[in-house]
């Protein structure tokens, strides 16, 4: 049996999460905030700590199996990789921003402006894709501070809730990107046992944080109508109460589907609607 290697972000916005991940996989492991490198006991697993930006080209080129980065960092290193799993972290918008005082309007209006980046290659893709010419300087870090050094008009880097541009002068202007995690893999493992092991350890985990189990009562009378609005992971199941005429059903609901849902079965004669959190849900 292969022992596998994944690489994640040793520091940075994707970091906790993707230990969470993992460890909500089962995965038994430790050392992971001093050490590069932190072996699995529990699965042929190793997990290697490092820079964002180093984890496509890793992957790429064999020396980790897999990977969990964001999606921008992929397109920026242009590596060539397989997409195996979006994780739902880590959103993010790769954004265009101008000063606060800025008169740019309109896209056109940014041919022949400085924008300063850590981002190039999606930058440039975008601005060819618009037919517009503008000096794409390259920094590293901190580009929210050109415009306010005279470095640049315009910047292009991620934005997640905007605080950072307004704390610094600056605005949205126009949205390029839209990123978060994804779990990539090396070409070549395709067909890996292992692989799909853990891809579908990380999938039911997904699935469990994306919706809610729920336990109701209702009377027969008024059973159809519940169970009209509960499709569960098949369907949902229905026990007898002891008292008569009445019955338990037991479902699973889409979190994003939530409260209309729990607002409709109480108006078709649900009650004492308990409501728990899945743990994983393996299909």
């Amino acid at each position: 049996m292969k022992t596998l290697k994944i690489a994640i972000q040793k520091s940075g916005r994707l970091n906790e999460k993707s230990v969470e991940i993992l460890k909500n996989c089962g995965l038994s492991f430790e050392n992971y905030k001093s050490s590069l490198i932190s072996t699995v006991t529990n699965f042929p697993l190793e997990i290697l700590f490092l820079r964002d930006d180093d984890i496509p080209e890793y992957v790429q080129d064999g020396i980790a199996d897999l990977g969990i980065v964001g999606e921008n960092v992929i397109v920026e290193t242009k590596a060539e990789v397989d997409y195996l799993q979006k994780l739902g972290f880590g959103k993010c918008t790769l954004k265009i921003a101008v000063q606060a005082t800025s008169n740019i309007q309109k896209l056109e209006e940014l041919n022949g402006k400085a924008i300063a980046t850590s981002y190039p290659v999606i930058l440039e893709k975008f601005l060819q894709e618009k037919g517009i010419k503008s000096d794409i300087r390259t920094i590293s870090g901190s580009v929210e501070i050109g415009p306010g050094l005279g470095l640049s008009d315009a910047i292009f880097d991620i934005v997640s809730t905007g605080g950072t541009l307004k704390s610094n002068g600056l605005k949205p202007f126009a949205d390029v990107m839209q990123s978060e995690a994804v779990l990539i893999g090396n070409k070549s493992i395709a067909d890996n046992p292992e692989v799909a092991e853990l891809l579908q350890r990380i999938r039911s985990v997904l699935s469990a944080k994306s919706n809610k189990y729920v336990v109701l009562n209702v009377s027969k009378d008024n059973l159809q109508k519940v169970v009209d609005l509960l499709p569960g992971v098949k369907s949902p199941t229905v026990v007898p109460l002891f008292e008569p005429n009445w019955v338990a059903v037991h479902s699973v609901i889409a979190e994003e589907d939530f409260w209309d849902k729990i607002n409709s079965l109480k108006a078709a004669g649900a009650e004492g609607i308990l409501v728990m959190p899945i743990e994983k849900i393996i299909k």
